[in-house]
């Protein structure tokens, strides 16, 4: 289902960016707008985005082999990162440079009326792409703001879409700005400056969505509802007598490490044990199906406490050390 719904909002930018970029580029020929010709190399790498993260989705799904036993839906979270540095360097970094081109050479933009429709048409085209993609991340980001809901999204399929749709709203807006000073006030400067404002909106965008998806590629925990619902779980059971530690990992959007350190009764024999394995086992992956590796350790909270107490003092030798 979540993939699905990523598929479906790619597609819809998709479609939308390559149409707009198409016009884009017709209208910067005709008119001679740096604002407008920026505005077409930022729908033309938002293509290339979306080609790059179905490219992603369709590799992230392959099944798990002897190489990579944890499978492959961490490779979305590697597409996603290139896309962001796609879009600092080619969508940013063009845009500035036209901008500064203009602004060394300025002059008049020709059948000015031709940018402001496929400017209207292209604000049309992106904003029904962003409204998609804010109903499909609305459905899943739960409560709480819009913000904090991106920051904890585990999906860089819809929320990369949707920084590119907002950048690509927001640049529209400037380049309307800078084509309309141009025009009526004969501000010259203006459509180069527009070109330049819009490399650093991409520029802001890329660079959010760096910081979002290195997290993911770096291993990102499940959201702590799912910590707090599992931890409920295992202290549910009567045969548990204390949980050491729970460390989650996401491998993918819908797809989660989970790992147990359990503390047991000492007087239980080893079948029971077992059974409270399997048990728990059951009862986590069907209250969270995004759950498909589980592993649980069974341990004492002494002998648990001793090794983490190494570690850290191991861990602070090796600090010390380092240079």
């Amino acid at each position: 289902m979540a993939a699905h719904g990523s598929k479906k909002v790619i597609y819809a930018a998709l479609a939308g960016n390559t149409l707009i970029a198409l016009t884009k580029f017709a209208a910067a020929a005709l008119t001679g707008s740096s604002a407008m010709l920026s505005e077409a190399i930022h729908s033309v790498v938002d293509t290339g985005n979306q080609l790059l993260l179905l490219h992603g989705l369709r590799r992230s799904a392959r099944a798990a082999d002897e190489r990579h036993p944890f499978g492959y839906g961490m490779e979305l979270y590697f597409w996603a990162f290139v896309v962001a540095i796609l879009l600092f360097a080619v969508g940013a970094g063009v845009s500035i440079y036209e901008g500064v081109q203009k602004l060394r050479a300025p002059h008049l933009i020709n059948d000015v009326y031709v940018n402001y429709v496929v400017l209207m048409f292209a604000f049309l085209f992106e904003g029904a792409a962003w409204w998609i993609a804010y109903k499909t991340f609305n459905r899943t980001r739960g409560e709480g703001d819009l913000w904090r809901a991106v920051r904890h999204s585990k999906d860089p399929a819809v929320f990369t879409v949707l920084f590119e749709d907002s950048a690509a709203l927001a640049g529209l807006v400037v380049a309307l700005i800078g084509i309309f000073l141009t025009d009526t006030a004969g501000l010259l400067w203006a459509d180069g400056a527009a070109s330049i404002m819009i490399g650093v909106i991409l520029a802001t965008a890329a660079w959010f969505l760096a910081q979002e998806t290195k997290e993911l590629l770096i291993g990102e925990a499940a959201s702590p509802e799912l910590g707090r619902g599992v931890e409920a779980i295992v202290a549910d059971q009567l045969s548990v007598r204390h949980i050491n530690e729970l460390r989650t990992m996401h491998l993918g959007p819908n797809d989660v490490l989970l790992a147990l350190s359990i503390d047991f009764y000492d007087n239980l024999s080893a079948g029971t044990v077992e059974a409270t394995i399997s048990k728990l086992e059951r009862q986590i992956k069907k209250a969270y199906p995004e759950v498909t590796r589980l592993f649980i350790e069974v341990q004492s909270e002494w002998d648990h406490d001793r090794l983490a107490a190494d570690e850290a003092a191991a861990q602070a030798g090796k600090d010390e050390d380092a240079p």
